[in-house]
């Protein structure tokens, strides 16, 4: 049986991105038809994303830092991570957010549509499910719609072959757990099977984990994990063959072997979202990314259609998604709205975290923009010596030493909370001298960004003085 309905917004996709439009165009007197394939609304991030990992991620540090306590005098005895328990607090964390968008979405009369949408002309679109279908006539349409794990040619189809998705239901505790891709994805799954209790090898094709961030400033995260794990850069997995007692893989490039796994995960990046949703029918068609263009407001090539997420270009992050999902919901009410942020945080949720904002040293080395560089190490800061995090650094770069803030990196404990008063002043267009002024608490860890800026203005004192500038 069809169903018709009619609406100011059909917004395709129920994640970060989808559910913030929805509701901001709500809260601007819209007519919204808000279409989810999931059961519930969260998309990949509260279900299968930063969610999940984060509440892992949590326990996991937590039991990390319990068995560094004996620097501290604190002795815990058969300190163990209970797997059960784990997951069901896990699903509880979910649950409860789940629980909390269903509520909001509901406060605001929006229509929910559960199943998979398929645009079918210029202003409509059919949602199909087992109990039917449904055509929704529509005056704009924000796709919002995601992204899925990138999979390797090379991978058998196994069990033992997971994807990040797989790896945050805790299906198992490999032995031999090898993790194909040392970005953030994987570097996180490290840190919660390697606290489980399995061992950990990881390959990556690039010259260091975490390749789109500096070099140093990801040093001291793994100078403390490659005495954990096995980490194999500029490598590569050339073959990957299932066999009955494991997974056995044929490595080549900076590291030559074949070796066996007991379970193998890949996180090698994620890909849009965009193929059975009948881009044809609006006349719009994929980048060679995969991704939709998009203008300033959000706008696709078709002026009523707009894009948003992981399906734009950019870092697929969730923070990406939910401000241009406001953006779009305000240009369509008519607001004079842009999304044209001056940078945008990333952050690795590992112990320690590492975190970044704007211009790297190696982007701009790229694109010839000459800039100037502080860095504080940790090991001068107080109160990262009395919480046990003396090897992290800050750093910040600027266009010369009166010049403006260009990009910061903080790797250290709590990283992805400092990173914003760097994204503050790089938005604000701060100096060095304007962020070394500024009265910081002290001891704290916040200072040592103030301390990276009064390196390059001169004014540090808690460290030696450089030498003059020429």
């Amino acid at each position: 049986m069809e169903h018709a309905i009619e609406t100011n917004i059909a917004v395709l996709g129920g994640g970060p991105g989808g559910y913030t439009a929805a509701f901001r165009a709500a809260d601007l007197g819209l007519s919204v038809c808000l279409i989810e394939q999931g059961l519930r609304l969260g998309g990949v991030c509260l279900h299968a994303g930063c969610i999940p990992s984060k509440t892992l991620l949590h326990a996991a540090t937590a039991f990390e830092e319990a068995r560094a306590g004996a620097a501290f005098g604190l002795r815990f005895d058969g300190l163990r991570i209970d797997i059960e328990p784990l997951r069901a607090h896990k699903t509880k964390i979910i649950e409860q957010l789940a629980g909390g968008l269903d509520n909001l979405a509901k406060a605001r009369t929006i229509t929910r549509l559960t199943g998979r949408g398929r645009f079918t002309g210029d202003q409509t679109l059919v949602v199909d499910s087992p109990v039917g279908s449904t055509r929704v006539r529509f005056s704009q349409a924000i796709i919002a719609t995601g992204s899925h794990p990138t999979s390797l040619v090379t991978a058998p189809r196994d069990p033992r072959i997971w994807d990040s998705t797989v790896a945050l239901a805790l299906p198992a505790v490999p032995p031999r757990l090898l993790i194909v891709g040392g970005g953030i994805i994987g570097l996180e799954m490290a840190q919660v099977y390697h606290a489980l209790g399995a061992g950990i090898t990881m390959v990556e094709t690039e010259s260091q984990i975490i390749p789109v961030a500096d070099r140093d400033l990801v040093q001291p995260l793994f100078l403390q994990l490659k005495n954990k794990y096995r980490i194999w850069t500029g490598t590569r997995v050339a073959t990957m063959t299932a066999r009955p007692e494991g997974i056995e893989v044929a490595l080549t490039g900076g590291t030559e072997a074949i070796e066996l796994f007991d379970a193998v995960l890949v996180a090698v990046g994620r890909r849009p979202n965009l193929e059975g949703i009948g881009l044809s029918a609006l006349g719009l068609a994929p980048d060679q990314q995969g991704r939709l263009v998009v203008d300033g407001q959000l706008r696709t090539a078709r002026s009523h259609i707009f894009a948003i997420g992981d399906v734009t270009e950019g870092p697929m992050l969730a923070h990406k998604a939910i401000h241009q999902g406001k953006t779009a919901a305000e240009v369509i009410a008519g607001l004079p709205a842009t999304f044209a942020p001056v940078a945008i945080p990333s952050v690795a949720y590992t112990n320690p975290e590492v975190a970044w904002v704007g211009l790297t040293e190696r982007e701009a080395a790229r694109q010839g923009i000459a800039c100037v560089k502080g860095k504080f190490p940790w090991g001068a800061s107080g109160r990262a010596l009395t919480a046990g995090a003396g090897n992290g650094v800050s750093k910040a770069l600027f266009a010369g030493a009166g010049g403006h803030l260009l990009g910061a990196g903080i790797c250290g404990l709590n990283a992805g909370e400092l990173i914003h008063e760097a994204a503050l002043a790089l938005s604000l267009g701060a100096t060095a001298e304007t962020i070394a002024r500024t009265v910081h608490a002290h001891p704290t860890l916040a200072e040592t960004f103030a301390g990276a800026a009064g390196v390059v203005c001169g004014s540090a004192t808690d460290l030696l003085p450089s030498k003059p500038r020429k």
